[in-house]
């Protein structure tokens, strides 16, 4: 039992709480980004998120009241350039991901004295997670999962069929603007957890590993909440004792899990 005594220290209480929160959140919304073909939106908004982190610490603002709403802001000019100059959406999650990240470079080399801090951010540190994060993390969490209780059928229907979708009445424009809209809180607060250079790995991998097991959505979802949920308490509880990148440990995790799923559906 001496094993579990890690627990009583307070960073891996923090660490935990906050993480579950963020782990389930990551799972839902990348099951819907995962079956639109949209992925690729929570890489490109947290290299939106890096520059965003930067203007933050540059004027000694808490970073993550800069990043939310810049990168929120970000996840709109995606859809708009889609929309009004009509390339592909990877292409404008390329353009807007390059500026973000560009602009963050820019920051860090004309200010030096925040390098370390900045960086920091690019991998991430759930264990050094501070009571405000943890506050931020579950309020914010709280507020998605709201939403896409809400919402859901809408969410639903544009995900597998959005012209039908459109005939049933449903506002698609602003469905697709209220993901992404959540996908920018979502990155923004996986960021602490696993960095900025990891953030598409913990929307991606427990979705893809979900939809290796089961077929029904909702049965997806659980499956996805429960894989993403196992990964961050392993990955975290590994990190600790065996002296590794927290962030890192648990995309690892969320990988072999993949790894096993796709072996388990090759057997049946």
């Amino acid at each position: 039992m001496e094993i579990l005594n890690f627990l009583h220290y307070s960073f891996i209480q923090r660490a935990f709480f906050a993480g579950s929160f963020v782990a389930i959140i990551c799972s839902a919304l990348g099951l819907f980004l995962v079956l639109r073909k949209m992925s690729l939106i929570g890489d490109g908004l947290s290299h939106v998120s890096f520059g965003a982190i930067a203007l933050g610490l540059f004027f000694g603002i808490y970073p993550f009241y800069i990043a939310i709403p810049l990168v929120m802001l970000s996840s709109i000019l995606i859809l708009k350039i889609s929309e009004k100059a009509k390339i592909y959406g990877d292409a404008a999650i390329g353009i807007v991901s390059a500026v973000g990240i560009s602009g963050g470079v820019i920051l860090a080399s004309v200010s030096k004295g925040f390098n370390v801090d900045l960086f920091s951010y690019l991998f991430g540190n759930i264990l050094a997670i501070s009571t405000t994060e943890v506050i931020l993390s579950v309020i914010l969490s709280f507020v998605v999962l709201a939403v896409i209780y809400f919402f859901y059928w809408d969410l639903f229907s544009a995900t597998f069929d959005e012209e039908y979708a459109k005939t049933t009445g449903i506002k698609t424009n602003f469905i697709n603007i209220l993901l992404t809209l959540l996908t920018a809180i979502t990155v923004v607060l996986s960021v602490k957890m696993v960095g900025i250079m990891l953030v598409s790995a913990l929307l991606i991998l427990p979705a893809v590993t979900a939809l290796q097991l089961v077929k029904g959505f909702k049965r997806a979802i659980i499956i996805s909440s429960i894989v993403s949920l196992f990964s961050v308490i392993l990955g975290i509880s590994v990190s600790f004792f065996a002296d590794l990148p927290a962030g890192a440990t648990i995309v690892m995790i969320n990988a072999l899990f993949f790894g096993v799923a796709i072996l388990y559906k090759k057997s049946v």
